[in-house]
């Protein structure tokens, strides 16, 4: 049994890797791929009739390890300079906008249709408002330098906004003056924690002379996260900040108390840091998409009640991304395409609590605007020249 589970473990992890290295040849998304093969593990389980443990639970430990990983990955990418403040400005309008028009309009739509509070229907609705980066940050890595760079600034910025905003509702049971008083207090405690958090690590990164040095690190980034999320703090900032500053430190070199830190020898550091991050990222959104595919049953794929539901809000997600993109005066073919929903979407439905649950947003909604996504996404890199 034990070699049994080793072995299928390589295969579909050696599986999610051919995915990944022919993605630019087939311009097929890799999660359509991983979400089959999951399911097909499955009905390959019941044929030969082997039991297996309920991986539901697991979904949840993989998708916060995932969404902390990809974050960082994303924001180690990010080079912040005078002639980044165009795309940076834009991706942060491109992120917030969608949210809040996609998050009102179809809360509003819950709301007539169910007869459920509205704060709750906000609630059911932002989950489906935010671009996937764990999707959309793989997909478009040879696509043009301008393309990448604003998908990576949105899709992560459309994560850490959405993932606040929805805290914001799902954690506060009345929405006033307070509340809102109470957000702006964990903003500026998550800034200052983060930044002390930051300095602390990147102390470390130097300091650290032992052979095993960037595990440590990666288990005390999630820790600082897991704690700043168990009192209610925006803890995605964290992860963003500490992204940036390691990211950035040929630009922070004119500042004097950056060169305590040894910039040079650290941005070697670095480097192999974000090359193990994106090792480390890679391998858990594999097991995440396999586990979700499991999961998936064909019942909910072809729900009839929710099917007009998901069309309409896929429609509405490229309606507004057209006149986003418009607006930015940013190129359509692509980015028009690109706008998926995943990890960080199936992340937040799983932990809205069963008070706050509506019975229209279910797991079949979620999985028909997942693939409908998907596809569109799929088509607009099929139909897009990528670079070498």
């Amino acid at each position: 049994m034990t070699s049994a589970i080793i072995i299928t473990f390589c295969c579909l992890v050696l599986v999610a890797y051919l995915f990944d290295i022919t993605a630019p040849k087939t311009k097929i998304p890799t999660v359509i791929l991983l979400l089959l093969v999951g399911y097909g593990l499955k009905e390959l389980t019941k044929f030969l009739n082997i039991t297996v443990p309920d991986l539901s639970d697991t979904l949840p430990l993989l998708g916060t390890v995932g969404l902390i990983l990809i974050v960082m990955e994303g924001a180690l990418e990010l080079q912040l300079n005078k002639e980044k403040l165009s795309i940076v400005r834009k991706s942060i309008w491109g992120s917030l906008i969608p949210i809040i028009l996609l998050g009102g309009g179809i809360a509003y739509a819950f709301h007539l249709y169910s007869g459920y509070p509205l704060k709750d229907c906000i609630t059911n609705a932002l989950p489906l408002c935010i671009i996937s980066s764990a999707i959309a940050i793989p997909t478009v890595r040879n696509l043009s330098k301008q393309a990448k760079e604003f998908i990576t600034f949105e899709s992560s910025l459309s994560d850490i906004i959405g993932v606040i905003i929805f805290n914001f509702f799902a954690l506060n049971e009345m929405i006033n003056a307070a509340s809102v008083g109470e957000f702006f207090l964990q903003l500026i405690a998550i800034v200052v924690i983060s930044l002390i958090a930051t300095l602390l690590l990147a102390f470390l990164f130097k300091r650290i002379n032992h052979h095993i040095k960037f595990l440590p690190i990666i288990f005390m980034v999630i820790l600082i996260y897991t704690i700043a999320k168990a009192y209610h703090l925006p803890a995605l900032i964290f992860i963003l900040i500490f992204g940036l500053f390691l990211g950035n430190l040929d630009e922070l070199k004119r500042y004097s108390f950056i060169n305590k830190f040894d910039p040079d020898n650290l941005e070697k550091e670095v480097h192999k840091f974000h090359e193990i991050t994106i090792e480390f990222t890679f391998l858990i959104r594999s097991l995440f998409f396999l586990v979700f595919g499991y999961l998936i049953k064909a019942e909910e794929v072809l729900n009839t009640a929710t099917i007009g539901w998901a069309v309409a809000i896929v429609a509405a997600i490229l309606v507004i991304r057209v006149i986003q993109l418009k607006i930015s005066k940013l190129p359509l073919h692509p980015l028009a395409f690109i706008a998926p929903r995943g990890l960080i979407t199936v992340l937040l439905f799983v932990s809205i609590t069963p008070a706050q649950a509506i019975p229209i947003m279910n797991q079949s909604l979620i999985i028909q605007v997942i693939l409908l996504c998907a596809l569109i996404m799929m088509i607009g890199i099929m139909t897009t020249k990528t670079r070498p």
